[in-house]
């Protein structure tokens, strides 16, 4: 749906959860913010744009905003069929975007010499979801504007800390704020309002810092990848939780080195039964674990 003028959400199901993609329509430009997993332009971005009047044809800008399987899977997918599109990212996640196998090595198996991670069957799905491999034309490092069309340019903003190079993109007539996964509440729910998923991030001090930044934006619309669309107090309210978290997590962590806790496995699963739980990708809580083991206090 459109969701403020010329900004589209078009949101799937991703298992018992739901992802989001967004489109912005200007006079001059159409661009795509991320694209799914590996089906997810020829299942849902292409027939959501033609009935909106338009297609992956007509798309000028691919703009990544982040280096996972379901912001960029479908990235080889969106290049076939458009060769004129530009590409976008952060250039920090850039290598894990262009190529799938640093992605799979160092964004979702690094946990393994720690004795855990990712089940086979989750590797599988993820290495086929990834799409094939997929260059990147434009490196981004945030403060970057892009023009829409008259009197209509969005900023990028460099949101770090879920990953090092996450980008967002702020709408400043519309003061709708682009999000995605930089800032992840106290976990990922599915549809009928379960929590899944853990929030990660590889730096703690660098993800508090993105969720007070964006605070003091004092977005009008907040627009994520997992979560409902969230307007004025609401969203301050999910802000300032998702800051509480790191706090809570922060104490967690310091509470189990205090115990003698060393190894990160044990530390993570410490953490998750006072935190969490959480049942799906629990591993991920490990990034996030180690993002605060390595700082005494983040504020």
């Amino acid at each position: 749906m459109e969701i403020v003028p010329g900004i589209h959400r078009i949101e799937s199901d991703l298992g018992p959860r739901f992802m989001c993609q967004y489109v912005l329509v200007g006079d001059d430009r159409t661009v795509l913010v991320d694209t799914g997993v590996a089906g997810t332009p020829n299942e849902v971005i292409e027939p959501y744009l033609q009935s909106i009047g338009t297609s992956l044809d007509a798309v000028d800008e691919v703009i990544i905003s982040h280096a996972d399987v379901d912001h960029c899977g479908g990235n080889r997918s969106v290049r076939s069929q458009n060769r004129r599109a530009r590409f976008l990212c952060h250039e920090l996640d850039r290598r894990w975007i262009e190529s799938n196998q640093a992605m799979l090595a160092e964004n979702y198996r690094w946990y393994e010499p720690y004795g855990f991670g990712p089940e086979a069957d989750a590797i599988d799905w993820i290495a086929a979801e990834l799409g094939g491999d997929c260059p990147i034309d434009w490196g981004l490092r945030g403060g970057e504007t892009l023009r829409l069309g008259r009197d209509r340019r969005l900023e990028i903003l460099h949101l770090g800390g879920h990953t090092p190079g996450h980008i967002g993109l702020w709408d400043e007539g519309s003061r709708a704020l682009i999000l995605i996964d930089a800032v992840l509440y106290d976990g990922i729910y599915d549809r009928a309002g379960n929590r899944l998923i853990p929030p990660r991030y590889y730096d703690a001090r660098a993800y508090a810092a993105t969720i007070r930044s964006v605070r003091a934006m004092q977005p009008a619309v907040l627009l994520t990848a997992h979560f409902p669309v969230m307007e004025g107090a609401e969203a301050i309210d999910w802000l300032d939780a998702s800051l509480q978290f790191t706090r809570d997590l922060q104490a967690v962590v310091n509470q189990g080195i205090d115990n003698g806790m060393t190894n990160l496995a044990e530390l993570t699963r410490h953490a998750d039964a006072r935190v969490g739980p959480y049942p799906e990708s629990m591993n991920e809580l490990g990034a996030s674990v180690r993002a605060h083991a390595s700082v005494p206090q983040i504020d």
